[in-house]
């Protein structure tokens, strides 16, 4: 029998040790794992056969981005749709005009890129477990707003991945993980719009986020291309310099 008082003194370090483990410092990996892991986010980029597959992950944080913005400016979040097509989209109800309106928008093709140098930023400040655990709480709140099947699988299959690399790999297994998964975002968040581009060019994509956001503010939707690129293209600088130390 364990009595009252030294339960709870055991509960209490348990609680600090985790604590430390979240809020603490961990060694920085070897310049080579850091190159490696962002050798290993270009590849799953460039190759198209890859893409259509690595591509998911950017679709979850372009969505995400929609969902998060809109609940910060005030709006509901109806729901969140993923589709196999890597295609995604985020419903919300509010004032159909206005700057949450145009925030929400714009949130999209910029979260990736955005959450990569946040992520940058916490890996040059060696919090590694950190940030595999706001990863893993932000992919399981983005689950509560998930509407179809294969989204619900895509964002499970996701943050188990996260979940099960903090939990039970070593250090090094930590690091080369969550190093991968920050140049993945920084590298993928990149490619996006160069496609909505395309897109455009060809006569498609008539309702892409940068249209929407030209009707809501009556700016081309060139310009918010050129933002597109801006966010992505900097983040990439800012985040692969503080990746590598410079």
């Amino acid at each position: 029998m364990v009595s009252t008082d030294h339960a709870n003194t055991l509960s209490s370090a348990s609680i600090g040790d985790l604590w430390d483990r979240l809020l603490g410092s961990q060694p920085a990996p070897d310049e080579w794992l850091v190159v490696a892991a962002g050798v290993v986010a270009l590849v799953l980029v460039v190759p198209h056969s890859l893409w259509r597959l690595s591509r998911n992950a950017i679709t979850i944080a372009h969505e995400g981005g929609h969902g998060l913005v809109a609940l910060l400016t005030g709006r509901r979040l109806d729901g969140i749709r993923l589709h196999s097509d890597t295609s995604g989209l985020t419903v919300s109800r509010g004032r159909p005009t206005g700057i949450g309106m145009i925030l929400t928008a714009a949130a999209g093709y910029t979260a990736p890129s955005l959450l990569g140098l946040g992520g940058a930023w916490l890996l040059a400040a060696h919090h590694i477990t950190l940030l595999l655990w706001v990863a893993t709480a932000l992919l399981i709140a983005m689950l509560v707003m998930i509407r179809n099947a294969y989204g619900a699988l895509t964002v499970i299959v996701t943050g188990a991945a996260f979940l099960l690399v903090s939990w039970l790999t070593e250090p090094e297994v930590q690091a080369a993980f969550a190093y991968a998964a920050v140049w993945f975002l920084l590298l993928g968040g990149v490619r996006p719009p160069f496609e909505l581009q395309s897109k455009r060019r060809r006569g498609g994509a008539p309702d892409s986020d940068a249209d929407q956001l030209a009707r809501l503010t009556h700016v081309a939707p060139a310009l918010w291309l050129f933002l597109f690129h801006a966010v992505s293209l900097c983040s990439l600088i800012g985040g692969g310099r503080w990746l590598l130390g410079l």
